[in-house]
Parts: C-alpha cells; structure tokens; sequence
C-alpha cells in the first residue's frame, strides 16, 4: 500500500512543500504577451481592429461602466475620455473637436508634457464624470490627438518590449553604484522620448550619477518616481492567503494605515508570517472589519477584572467575539485548563464579585480546554511591518 503523508493543520512551517504545476500553453501567453499591463489580452494590431483586445478585467484597477446600456436623457455626449497607460497610470483627456465618435479599446495618440504617448480608452460617456469626481479631478487639462496610425502602434510595440531588458538594466547600474535602491518598473512613453522609472527605497537616494548614465545609454529623457511597498506589490500583483488576487492589484488605489492594535482588537495572534503581506506590512484586509470588532467589544466587560472564587482568582486569557464567549483560567491551577462563560454570565459573576465569591467557574463554562503554550514573537518584527 503507498505511503501518504499528511500534514497536520496546525503546521506553522511549509517551507518543505515543493509545489509545481504542469506546463500550461495559456501560461506562455500570458508571459509572452507585454500588454496585458495596458489591459490588451493580446499585443495590439497594426492594421486591424483592437476593440475586442481591450478588456477592462486585464487592467489593474479597473472600471465596470454599468452606465454603458442606459440611455442618457440628453443628448449632449461627454467630451472627456479615460484614458489606460501601464498598470494604474491613467487620465482624463478632452476629445479633438469634430472628431468621429471614439470608443473604449481605441489605441490613440494623446498630448503628454513632452511630446505624445499612446494609450488606449478605457471610459467613456457619463460614468466618466463620476470617475472625475471620485478622483477628485475638477477637469481634464489635456486632449486626445487622433486615433493611432499603423506607424504609431509599430514604435509603440517596439517601445514596451524594452521596458523589461531596460529595467533589468537599469538594476545592474544601481547595483554598481552601491544605490540601496530597487527599480520595480519602467513603463515607456508612446513616442520612445521618455521613461518612467519606478523605484522603492527605505532611504533618500541620490541617483543623479544613475539618471545620467541611463539617459547617456539608452538616449531617452529619464523621471525617477519612487513608490512604496504598497504600491510596488500592487505594480507586481499576485494571490494573497485568501486565494483571491491581492486587493491593491485589483481595486484599492488608497491605503490607510494599518496597525497591530487592529489584529489584537481582532483576537489575532501577533504572528508577523500570517499579518503580513506580500508588500510586507500588515495586511490592508485587517482594516475591513475591525469597526465590526470595535462595536461588538462594546457588550463585553473589561478583560482585565479578576473573577473571585473559592478556588482562586481567574483570569481572561482570550475571548471570542462572534461567539460571546470569555476564556478564563484560575491564576493558580497545575492543570492549565481554560474555561469559556459567556459574556452574560460572566457580567453576572462580577456583579456577584461585589458581594461575595462564586463557588467555582465549572458551575458556569460551557466548553473547558487544556491552555496552549503563547509564543512569543520577536518585537522588532512586529514593528517592521506596522506602518
């Protein structure tokens, strides 16, 4: 019979998992094809239609137009555009006077600060005004050129697929130059004039010496822009320990600050492996229901009264929240057992605490257990993922 090794729930170490999948072709595509960042689930045609190339699913932090299959009551048509770039990049963009209608996946030339970029549309008609306010943009200060030509979307295809050989590049430099600095992307602009260098650091770093050794090799004007380690996993994307793709990849575009007050209101152990995540900071998602957590801690009583019994002081070790149970444990007692009182009772023995003791907390525990060891972690670990 074939041996099966099993592993228990309560593991905290996988490191000895070897995972592996089987070669996938859509796997291939998926990597071989540069767009994909732009929104494009394949690379764009020179000469044909690219509507049906564009899906806003492909974007990360993309926008559902449920406007889309509503007549307006008017007939006057919204003259601002989104426009998509690489990963969040986008704007808003006024469209050229008595130009035809444009449409959402139009690959089009747009004014930039220097020169032209290429993009594609990713919004139209009312649900842009929403958008607009949602961002907290008043109006849009550029416009939109023209639909790209062949020759526009050929250099365009030339330009993105150096973006990842410039990148590594642009890594070997910074590494020569001793910079403590990690170049996460680089998106190019439409005409090839200019690049964009994202970068993280945890210090202030002088890369004037890199900006002119890159501008000196690759004959483009250079924009260093640093971004934190939120938003360089949100750049790179990926699965969190919920299954689902991490929620800075696919919809969040602000972050607030998130502490370790938040998983102890939470009942979380402070274990920094399972707080924190891919950015390495404690996880956005422990913000989601905390408000929760705060209102229902409101019916408990203080965690830190002492239960009188004729056996001994007890004490709460921990408490369930959605169960509305209390765990204690005398402070004195050789067999490490926890007791779970709900909350009702326990504010009943701390009314009778006033007068006299109660007898026993068995009189009163729906559940006993045997008490678990805490671990105790490393505080300088928890303080580097707390913001």
């Amino acid at each position: 019979m074939e041996k099966t090794n099993f592993i228990t729930e309560n593991s905290d170490s996988y490191d000895d998992i070897q995972l592996s999948c089987s070669h996938s072709i859509e796997a291939d595509k998926i990597v071989a094809n540069p767009f994909l960042t732009r929104g494009l689930c394949q690379i764009p045609s020179k000469d044909g239609n690219n509507r049906e190339r564009f899906h806003c699913r492909c974007c990360k932090l993309s926008t559902y137009d449920w406007l889309k299959d509503i007549e307006a009551p008017f007939s006057a048509n919204s003259q601002i555009v989104e426009v998509q770039f690489k990963n969040s990049h986008k704007d808003f963009f006024n469209l050229p006077n008595g130009e035809s209608k444009f449409e959402v996946g139009d690959i089009v030339v747009v004014e930039s600060t220097t020169g032209y970029d290429i993009g594609i549309i990713s919004l139209t008609g009312e649900v842009v005004k929403l958008q607009m306010k949602n961002k907290k943009v008043t109006h849009a200060t550029k416009r939109i050129y023209r639909r790209a030509k062949a020759a526009d979307i050929g250099r365009w295809i030339s330009f993105v697929n150096r973006e990842k050989d410039t990148m590594m590049q642009s890594r070997y430099a910074a590494w020569d130059l001793n910079l403590n600095m990690k170049v996460n992307d680089v998106e190019y602009q439409g005409d090839g004039t200019k690049a964009i260098f994202y970068y993280s650091a945890e210090e202030r770093i002088d890369f004037r010496e890199l900006i002119k050794i890159l501008a000196e090799k690759f004959k483009i004007r250079i924009e260093m822009r640093q971004i934190g380690v939120r938003q360089e996993a949100a750049r790179l994307g990926g699965i969190g320990s919920c299954g689902r793709e991490i929620c800075c990849a696919s919809w969040r575009n602000s972050f607030q600050s998130v502490s370790t007050s938040t998983a102890r209101t939470q009942q979380l152990s402070l274990n920094p492996q399972k707080l924190a995540g891919q950015c390495g900071k404690l996880k956005c998602c422990l913000n989601y229901e905390n408000e929760s957590y705060l209102s229902e801690l409101k019916s408990f009583p203080d965690t830190h009264i002492v239960l009188k019994t004729e056996k001994g002081d007890a004490l709460c070790h921990k408490i369930d929240i959605f169960k509305k149970l209390m765990w204690y444990a005398y402070r004195e007692d050789s067999s490490h057992m926890l007791y779970a009182i709900p909350v009702e009772k326990a504010k009943e023995i701390i009314e009778i605490n006033r007068k006299k003791k109660i007898n026993q907390l068995e009189d009163y525990a729906e559940i006993n257990q045997g008490k678990t060891e805490e671990v105790n972690y490393d505080i300088d670990d928890l303080i580097n993922i707390n913001d």
